[in-house]
């Protein structure tokens, strides 16, 4: 969760470089001779134009009512191979979802085979404004190189090949093109972590990463959404090709679209000073009625002030205006504000 200091794990990633081990998040191979027809078939983006080398995602699993089941990163490795890196708490459950309708859609093993490693790699997040020179400095110049989402198959890190280096992260620092990660085998991240460390690297926890991906507004599975939620009253549109044919619940969604919602997702910004933190299920007030709820907040180092993510009714969504919000039995004055929290520039 943490080594010693979150607040200084935080800051370090937005200023400095830090290092994660993200190994919990679940890692797949799918290949076959139809596994781009599957995937295409199977999520919410429109992948066929994504080139060898470039990663899609985030992209959505839906269920047939347009449920959110799970957001996921796809990789387009070539030679008829896609790599999926899946959140942890749905490892089990995304794989037996897509083997499912992998039978369903009527494609064999030979058409589609998905393996789950997870336990047989390890994925390492390296963040940051320094983060190239930690690259370099492990072997892998050309990494700095890397545009937004593109990435480096079978590069040698530390003398050894792994299995992949992407520009991409959950900080809010790939979006400057800051943040990498390395898949690789089990005993090679261990190596990829101490030595990050000893070149300077802060080891940093999942607090820290909860307090950076909130300023950015970036979502959280079973918290900011799941199967309860859709992907319009989410506003994830950068996981939806709006109007997409063919997939898993992407006809639901455009009539979910077509129709409209009753709620929104809001960023939700409490005054400076204000020592009360915005937490799951707390409720959002107008006048004294329940017009939303929190899904998930925290104390934003940059901003100095508690922020958090909510949905409000669309009645009562009027970016810049205040509503009140009851943490533990106390009401604050709280603003309705778009994301990102901050600008990462």
């Amino acid at each position: 969760m943490d080594y010693g200091n979150p607040l200084e794990e935080h800051i370090a990633t937005r200023t400095n470089v830090t290092i994660f081990d993200v190994s919990h998040m679940g890692r797949y191979v799918i290949s076959g001779g139809k596994v781009v027809e599957f995937l295409q078939k199977l999520v919410s983006k429109d992948i066929l134009k994504v080139k060898r080398g470039r990663m899609s995602g985030p992209v959505l699993l839906l269920n047939e009512e347009g449920g959110i089941i799970d957001d996921v990163m796809l990789y387009n490795v070539g030679e008829e191979r896609w790599f999926a890196v899946v959140n942890a708490s749905n490892v089990e459950k995304d794989l037996k979802w897509m083997i499912s309708w992998r039978n369903k859609l009527g494609y064999t093993k030979a058409d589609v085979n998905i393996e789950d490693v997870t336990r047989k790699t390890a994925l390492i997040a390296i963040q940051g404004p320094k983060s190239p020179e930690i690259m370099e400095a492990l072997g892998v110049p050309e990494a700095r190189e890397l545009k937004i989402l593109q990435f480096l198959s079978s590069p040698s890190v530390l003398g050894r090949e792994a299995v992949l280096i992407s520009r991409s992260g959950w900080t809010g620092e790939e979006v400057r093109s800051y943040g990498f990660e390395v898949w690789s085998d089990v005993e090679l991240g261990r190596r990829v972590f101490e030595e990050s460390v000893k070149l300077g690297a802060k080891p940093s926890g999942l607090i820290a990463r909860d307090s950076l991906r909130l300023e950015m507004g970036y979502l959280l599975i079973g918290a900011d959404i799941g199967e309860d939620f859709n992907p319009i009253e989410a506003r994830y549109w950068l996981a939806l090709t709006l109007g997409k044919e063919g997939c898993i619940g992407c006809d639901k969604v455009m009539e979910i679209y077509r129709r409209g919602v009753d709620r929104i997702r809001v960023g939700i910004r409490l005054k400076k000073g204000v020592r009360a933190i915005p937490r799951h299920g707390s409720k959002i007030l107008a006048d004294g009625q329940v017009v939303g709820e929190v899904t998930s907040g925290v104390f934003s180092p940059y901003l100095n002030r508690a922020i958090g993510i909510g949905y409000v009714k669309t009645s009562h969504a009027y970016i810049g205006f205040n509503l009140t919000i009851v943490v533990r039995g106390k009401e604050y004055v709280a603003k309705i504000v778009d994301f990102p929290f901050i600008e990462v520039r």
